[in-house]
């Protein structure tokens, strides 16, 4: 028997994950603000009054405390002719119901990079323009490379160190100006997916009638209780200025705000926090990056391993590293960064780890299951003390 190829109706896929966007949107959200009875749900545009004080729809409310919560949108670079050609953003990219034949991402972070391998994998000819000299530059250079490889290798194109010029539009294409250390190229594409990072929604909030101040680009800025420099007034969320935008992190945040304001004296420390990246396979992280440590505390101790040393991943057929980054004067983990399968599913053992102030022993002596791709953690902690390719299985 011959098997065909499988097909994928692009418009049914799309619909399905609107719907499912908005079941779960409903379910976990509206429906549960419904729940309450003394949560009275207003929608408007807010601004502040007064230190206590803020108005919406033409009414005026005040409260002891207050959060602000507004989130982000994404920012827009300034790019000559950009604002000519319709675009897509993490906003709207949803709503497309046909596969473009090739697009542009402009941007090479985690949006711009899951997106875009999705619609790789459906059958778009992606290309990536990065202004820095790698992709996912917040990750470990080892890391960053890596991925780029395996995306390569999948047909994705990238410009780094590149920005674009100019934009426009010819015949139903969408022309880009791409300027790198080459010169100048042409790239001609059927839509653009702007993935520049995000801007805070608090230009419209008259924040300084608050006495709540803001960083240059408008983001909030709390301390390590999410107090802004209004004692009474708090932030959490993407609203808040800080490295990383995650919608648990902003759950987290809104918790210690409300903990606080009842007198529950609480606190985040955002270098316990892992963030992804879902591309296949996935980068996950957590702590100190290897300069970071050593520019912070001048040296550290680092090994990175290879999945093809992780039993799971070659049943799996996988690949992928896992790198540590330690204290060298005691062995306490500081950093755990992942490139392979599944990673955001054991990046926590990385969490508890610096949150605890684990050794790379403490891993050692802690016993595994065999074979787990969570093994890995295990692995990378015997690397400091043993080769681990001349070595047994499960040893200890």
């Amino acid at each position: 028997m011959i098997l065909e190829k499988a097909k994928v109706d692009f418009k049914e896929v799309m619909e399905g994950l609107r719907n499912f966007v908005l079941n779960l949107r409903k379910n976990k959200y509206e429906d549960v603000l419904k729940a309450y009875p003394n949560i009275e749900y207003i929608e408007g545009k807010a601004k502040f009054s007064s230190n206590n004080e803020i108005e919406v729809n033409g009414k005026h409310f005040n409260a002891e405390n207050i959060i602000i919560a507004t989130g982000s949108r994404p920012s827009i670079p300034n790019i000559e002719g950009l604002e000519k050609v319709n675009y897509l953003t993490s906003n709207n990219v949803w709503e497309i119901s046909s596969l473009p034949s090739r697009i542009a991402i402009i941007g090479g972070g985690a949006i711009g990079l899951e997106i875009g391998q999705a619609l790789q994998h459906f059958g778009s000819q992606v290309f990536v323009i990065e202004a820095m000299d790698r992709i996912v530059p917040q990750a470990e250079p080892e890391l960053s490379k890596y991925l780029m490889n395996v995306l390569e290798e999948e047909g994705m194109k990238f410009y780094l160190k590149a920005r674009i010029s100019k934009i426009e539009e010819r015949s139903g294409s969408k022309i880009l100006e791409v300027l790198t250390a080459k010169g100048k190229e042409l790239l001609e594409v059927d839509e653009i997916l702007v993935a520049t990072g995000r801007n805070p929604n608090t230009e419209k909030l008259r924040l300084d009638k608050a006495n709540v101040i803001a960083d240059k680009r408008g983001f909030i800025i709390t301390n390590e209780m999410m107090q802004t420099s209004n004692p009474k007034i708090y932030a959490a969320g993407d609203c808040v200025s800080k490295r990383l935008m995650l919608e648990t992190l902003a759950a987290r945040e809104g918790v210690v705000a409300v903990n606080n304001i009842f007198g529950i004296k609480s606190t985040i420390d955002y270098n316990h926090v892992p963030w992804v990246v879902f591309t296949n396979p996935q980068l996950a992280s957590v702590g100190y990056l290897e300069q970071e440590f050593v520019n912070n505390f001048g040296s550290c101790i680092c090994n990175i391993v290879r999945f093809k040393d992780v039993p799971k991943a070659l049943i799996m057929n996988e690949e992928g590293l896992i790198k540590i980054v330690a204290d060298p004067n005691n062995g306490r983990i500081v950093g755990l960064h992942v490139l392979g399968p599944m990673a955001s599913e054991y990046i926590i053992e990385g969490v508890l780890a610096i949150k605890l102030g684990l050794t790379i022993n403490d891993i050692i002596d802690t016993v595994h299951v065999f074979p787990t791709l969570s093994e890995s953690i295990k692995l990378a902690a015997q690397s400091f003390i043993r080769n681990i390719s001349m070595m047994s299985c499960c040893v200890e």
